[in-house]
């Protein structure tokens, strides 16, 4: 759920609308029921193209990151009789981290800003489509996993020396 209908207790249904697949849930007998979107390649808002697009390159770059730096640690026997080439690896793992964490950053800053954006629009028109919709928790694990990744990366590169 990266939007998440933020209207009171009138609704007798919860919606969630996320990357891959939209989702109604009725709340009186908790029956779930979700439409998943055609096709990657089909037409999809930009918005979702986006964030898709940065957060699966901030994924690749963060596992390469990862194998990067267990590869780079004192513990494993690769590379054991060469300190400065594991050091350079390490050193390697928290650049690729840190951009791998600016791109889902930027990911799910974009979807919240988006979200944002289209219901003060909606808001100052005084339209009102029936669902307002609010960030969901995806959105908040997307942003905060992304920090927690750039604060590793900061504490790779600038206190491995």
């Amino acid at each position: 759920c990266w939007m998440v209908n933020a209207d009171d207790s009138l609704e007798v249904s919860h919606k969630c609308r996320g990357l891959w697949r939209e989702c109604v849930t009725n709340m009186q007998d908790g029956v779930r029921t979700c439409d998943q979107y055609d096709s990657i390649l089909a037409d999809h808002p930009v918005k979702i193209v986006v964030t898709r697009t940065l957060l699966i390159t901030a994924d690749l770059l963060a596992g390469l990151a990862l194998a990067s730096l267990l590869l780079g640690l004192d513990c494993i026997k690769f590379l054991k009789e060469e300190p400065h080439v594991k050091l350079k690896m390490c050193y390697g793992a928290g650049v690729i981290l840190g951009v791998g964490s600016i791109l889902g950053l930027v990911g799910s800053v974009w979807y919240a800003v988006d979200v944002y954006v289209e219901r003060a629009m909606l808001v100052s028109h005084n339209i009102f489509l029936g669902v307002h919709y609010d960030f969901g928790w995806s959105c908040w694990l997307g942003m905060a996993g992304s920090t927690g990744c750039f604060v590793a990366s900061v504490l790779l590169t600038c206190c491995l020396y």
